[in-house]
């Protein structure tokens, strides 16, 4: 793996839209937000985007109806077997 191969940046994510949602289902949307972001972010699929446990952790801290309203989250992107996959952790 080159240098040219990996890539690595600190970003924060935006999870107000997760307000928008039933209480009961504020947490579930803030994971799909970050999930979505990251991968627009690096250009990859959803399903490419791999997620540390420390985001679960730090969206459902304070419940499922209380998330914060942005995430810093550590991302890098490199291929694996010729496919771009992005793994994620907090910052």
């Amino acid at each position: 793996m080159s240098a040219s191969d990996f890539e690595e940046r600190v970003v924060t994510v935006p999870l107000r839209k997760a307000k928008a949602e039933a209480s009961g289902q504020r947490a579930d949307k803030a994971m799909t937000l970050v999930r979505e972001h990251l991968a627009k972010q690096f250009a990859v699929d959803e399903a490419d985007v791999r997620l540390d446990p420390s985001i679960n952790e730090a969206v459902w801290e304070r419940g499922r109806s209380k998330p914060p309203s942005k995430l810093r989250v550590r991302a890098a992107r490199f291929d694996e077997e010729g496919e771009p996959v992005v793994e994620a952790e907090t910052a």
